[in-house]
């Protein structure tokens, strides 16, 4: 597995320690430098540009937003914050993820692992032509306006009649279009079918029970119709 590189930026110690150590629990990152200010990030990525920045929002000499926008080359971002305000105009900046603080280990890796499905290698940009993967988003119209969602944010999708309703990390879209059409668009290898106006993301599963997924609060009932499919996908995830 090819290795990303990573930049740390965070003015509280403790925090910035945290995060080092949950970058050492991950194979594939390599950490460059831990910085303190952004002034000091700024000379680290002079020196040594990388594929993935950690970033502060909240910082003494300037915002991370602010910090963001001077970069001439932008890696891709994951903003660490306590303040859930700044979220909006994060996604503006084309961020890879919005991390609340305190920081869970299972929050960065999710985090972690949508930066990997984005990355593209240069060895592997610059190699013999192959067959174009299939994007990891697909855009959703909400109304008037077309939606970016990103397969990696989806925990899961309910059909109703003509209206499909994807339930996403950040909020609930509903969208005029029917769920055996969505399917066919789904990647197979992250989500499967539970019920026929049911389908969840493998990775979002917190529980499995004997007759129902759980994730996070949510309880979603499996049919016995999807069962064995179900059962399947998941032991071929099972260690």
């Amino acid at each position: 597995m090819n290795q990303l590189s990573c930049l740390l930026v965070e003015d509280e110690p403790l925090a910035r320690q945290l995060l080092t150590d949950y970058v050492g629990q991950v194979p594939y990152l390599q950490l460059i430098d831990a910085c303190a200010t952004p002034t000091a990030a700024f000379a680290a990525l002079a020196k040594h540009p990388v594929d993935v920045l950690f970033l502060d929002v909240q910082m003494p000499e300037m915002t991370g937003l602010t910090f963001l926008r001077l970069l001439p080359r932008k890696p891709l971002v994951i903003l660490t914050t306590a303040y859930s305000e700044y979220a909006l105009e994060s996604y503006d900046l084309d961020v890879i993820d919005y991390l609340l603080k305190p920081i869970t280990l299972d929050r960065f890796l999710r985090a972690v692992h949508k930066a990997y499905a984005r990355w593209e290698p240069a060895s592997v940009a610059s190699a013999t032509p192959v067959k174009p993967a299939d994007p990891a988003y697909l855009f959703v119209k909400d109304g008037v306006q077309l939606i970016k969602v990103w397969w990696a944010d989806v925990l899961y999708v309910e059909g109703l009649r003509d209206y499909v309703t994807l339930h996403t990390r950040q909020r609930k879209i509903v969208t005029l279009q029917q769920l055996k059409s969505l399917t066919q668009q789904l990647p197979a290898d992250r989500f499967v079918r539970i019920h026929h106006s049911c389908i969840v993301a493998l990775d979002a599963i917190d529980v499995v029970h004997k007759d129902k997924v759980q994730i996070g609060e949510r309880y979603l009932p499996v049919s016995t119709t999807y069962a064995k499919s179900f059962r399947e996908a998941v032991e071929r995830h099972r260690i």
